[in-house]
């Protein structure tokens, strides 16, 4: 479950451990490497992933100048 840590709720606005409220779950994630159904509630940014394609593939050394090429 993927929500904001300020309320059961999901909604960012309702301090503590309220009563009587809705989880209104505003969409699902999957993440299949792990193995993982997430419902997302409220506002909740995710963090990236990574490339498919590791960036070290695109990195090299300049053997004539001594520097390395492709960082960023």
């Amino acid at each position: 479950m993927a929500k904001t840590s300020m309320s059961l709720t999901g909604d960012p606005s309702v301090k503590g451990a309220p009563r009587d409220f809705k989880l209104v779950i505003n969409d699902i994630c999957l993440s299949a490497g792990a193995g993982f159904i997430v419902p997302m509630c409220g506002e909740i940014s995710k963090m990236p992933g990574l490339p498919t394609r590791p960036s070290i593939f695109d990195i090299d050394l300049n053997t004539e100048t001594g520097e390395i090429e492709g960082l960023f």
